[in-house]
């Protein structure tokens, strides 16, 4: 480590209990109201599609975010025809039996703010894609074109651990750090539409090289990777504590990964249960830097690295109360695990389509 962990900070050790405001204030709307612009948006099904390095993941979703019907393919390397062959392939077998209204498409990379093109994706050769325009001439539905992890946040909005908080920020843990903010019922994307890339604040100046070319980015230090990494670190210096994880790797370190980490943590080794607390202190520095900025209502943790529940989020919690700027004086938001699994990005696609679709309609009417 590059220098002392954000949990052996000085300050208060008890969190203030997080508060939630049903009063209006200037600048927010009262929890609810800003749900009013989709009353209209009740019925009708739409077809989310969440779009992986590995998979494409597809189903029917009703206006409650309930799936009524799924299915998979495997991506099809990075050619982008192919994935859009994919995808229609997708929506006529998940159409067979259901009325589609909108499709709704959720893939990692920067969409342009007005939806239609994606400029970069980092699993796809998507580069300027006119995805959208693609997208409705093959299908011959509205389709909507969105970030995964905005996808994610609408949906735990909607439906899920975010539901009743009119402003949210969510964190996607996995092998990196991804996120998005839903603030009093839309979707906030920055002035240039690539807002929510928290994992890459710079939080230990001059820690770890990131992939993005910067060093200290706090994905380095609370993500899957990061968890792995350090259990390597661990096995490699033949560490007495390390025996489960190497036991678990069949004695190959370069083989421990954040996953086995986790699952030995959940069945009580020691040592992956410090590395997993490690993380969650990180992760709860970063979340009092984000407080600090944005001052969020609530905070949803998502992702692969979640599975470890309990053993995450309390470090994480105690770390941000630590760091939490204006501590002991200022309501706190609250953390919470997300509601929705993996299948948050392809409900949330899906409604923000139907979403979508429903009030264009009604402008051209």
């Amino acid at each position: 480590m590059y220098g002392p962990l954000p949990g052996d900070q000085a300050g208060p050790l008890k969190r203030p209990a997080p508060r939630r405001y049903a009063a209006y204030r200037p600048g927010r709307l009262p929890v609810g109201a800003a749900r009013g612009h989709l009353r209209l948006n009740r019925k009708g099904l739409a077809i989310g599609i969440d779009i992986g390095g590995t998979k494409v993941a597809a189903g029917v979703v009703d206006a409650e975010g309930r799936i009524l019907s799924e299915a998979r393919r495997s991506t099809p390397g990075t050619d982008p025809r192919a994935v859009e062959r994919v995808i229609l392939e997708l929506v006529e077998e998940l159409s067979r039996g259901h009325r589609i209204r909108s499709v709704g498409i959720g893939a990692a990379g920067w969409m342009d703010l007005a939806g239609g093109t994606v400029l970069f994706s980092p699993h796809l050769a998507w580069r300027n894609e006119p995805l959208r325009e693609n997208l409705e001439r093959l299908l011959r539905r509205p389709v909507l074109l969105t970030n995964d992890a905005d996808a994610a946040a609408w949906a735990e909005w909607r439906f899920g651990a975010g539901r009743g908080e009119d402003r949210l920020v969510c964190i996607t843990l996995g092998t990196g750090i991804g996120g998005a903010m839903v603030m009093d019922g839309r979707l906030e994307r920055g002035r240039f539409g690539v807002a929510g890339e928290f994992g890459h604040q710079v939080i230990m100046p001059g820690g770890h090289r990131c992939e993005c070319g910067n060093r200290g980015c706090w994905e380095q230090y609370a993500s899957g990777n990061a968890l792995g990494r350090e259990a390597r670190l661990l096995a490699r210096a033949n560490s007495p504590v390390a025996q489960d994880l190497l036991a678990a790797a069949g004695g190959h370190p370069e083989d421990i990964t954040g996953a086995i980490v986790t699952e030995l943590a959940l069945a009580g080794d020691r040592a992956s249960r410090e590395l997993i607390e490690e993380v969650g202190e990180w992760l709860g520095l970063g979340l009092a830097n984000l407080a600090a900025a944005l001052d969020p209502g609530l905070f949803v943790i998502g992702g692969g690295l979640c599975s470890a529940g309990d053993l995450l989020v309390e470090p994480a919690r105690k770390a941000f109360s630590r760091n939490l700027t204006g501590r002991g004086f200022r309501p706190a938001a609250g953390i919470e695990l997300a509601a929705l699994g993996p299948n948050a990005g392809l409900i949330g696609a899906a409604d923000l389509s139907r979403v979508s679709s429903r009030v264009r309609s009604q402008g051209a009417r």
